[in-house]
């Protein structure tokens, strides 16, 4: 591997080279606990830093993923926007101190642009819950009100700096979100898996096990059975809801999904359970892989760019562990 040294220190300037540096760095006690063994979020980090201006380094140290929001410490916002050719200014102070209601104010100056204020108060905390609360809250409230009031004048002023990210301090203040609740899976997961009628939407599914009964080849059926077991083709008049998952020789989608999210997940499925069908030669598994790729690219290309990246990352990572096993 060779990396591209600037005076920021070493840019990985291939997909390739950048899958090598971050299974590195993944090994690495020097980089947060939050990143050590996950090369592909350090992927994905690298990447959210080279967006918006930081060295790989810096984005390690400075992106975070708080309750599920991907985010940057305030110091760092700062920092980017006063680098910024476009900052004019950042003000940032207190008003009413000795007060039972101080208030934190920034000012955050843009050229040629209205100067954008933002102020977050005790009584704000309060209202959101916040004031008292045990962490960071109670031991630096200031620091805390401070945080806030940036991050919304820096968030407002200079959207295309911060790419639209929230920082860390406001991302600690959210809720979890909810984890969706276990669901009950039958004696025999194929029961699951219904002829549709001609006039029914396919149901979706991404039952690793199901995915791997859609897809055994171990077993050349019947003519007869195929027909048994195969969904009859839909009505040109009756269109998938959502976003399909589609098997190469298939007809028929395989399942289909409501949002992109749950077609990701299922997509990242079907693959590893392509590449991990031990019963067929690494060669095969390496063309299927490729096969369903090409037969999703559509749905692929309609996923954000960072997400985008982690599944190229993880298709290579699947293909060259099977190209070295040949």
């Amino acid at each position: 591997m060779q990396l591209t040294t600037t005076n920021r220190g070493f840019a990985p300037t291939t997909l390739t080279e950048a899958m090598t540096f971050s299974d590195l760095l993944a090994n690495s006690s020097m980089v947060p606990k939050a990143y050590q063994g996950k090369p592909q979020d350090i992927l994905v980090c690298v990447q959210w830093g080279m967006e918006m201006g930081l060295a790989p380094m810096q984005a390690l140290q400075n992106i975070a993923v708080i309750n599920g929001k991907p985010s940057v410490y305030g110091d760092a916002a700062m920092a980017l926007v006063q680098a910024s050719p476009i900052c004019e200014d950042v003000e940032e102070y207190f008003e009413n101190e000795g007060t039972p209601n101080p208030v934190a104010v920034c000012v955050a100056k843009r050229k040629n642009r209205k100067p954008v204020t933002a102020r977050f108060s005790v009584e704000n905390a309060k209202r959101a819950g916040l004031w008292g609360k045990q962490g960071p809250w109670s031991a630096y409230p200031k620091r805390m009100m401070q945080m806030r009031a940036r991050g919304f004048a820096l968030r407002d002023a200079f959207p295309d700096v911060l790419k639209g990210m929230i920082t860390v301090e406001e991302a600690q203040d959210y809720p979890e979100e909810a984890k969706p609740r276990p669901v009950a899976r039958p004696a025999n997961p194929l029961d699951l898996v219904a002829r549709p009628e001609p006039s029914a939407t396919p149901v979706a599914t991404s039952d690793p096990v199901i995915i791997e009964a859609a897809l055994a080849d171990t077993v050349e059926p019947e003519p007869a059975e195929v027909m048994a077991e195969t969904p009859q083709p839909l009505n040109d008049s009756v269109q998938p809801i959502g976003f399909a998952l589609l098997v190469p020789g298939k007809e028929n989608p395989f399942s289909v999904h409501l949002n992109l999210a749950e077609w990701q997940d299922a997509y990242e499925d079907l693959a590893d359970k392509t590449a991990r069908a031990g019963k067929r030669p690494a060669r095969e598994r390496m063309t299927a892989l490729k096969e369903l790729r090409i037969a999703n690219e559509e749905t692929i290309q309609q996923v954000d760019s960072v997400k985008r990246i982690r599944h190229t990352a993880a298709y290579a990572k699947r293909i060259n562990a099977l190209g070295a096993a040949q």
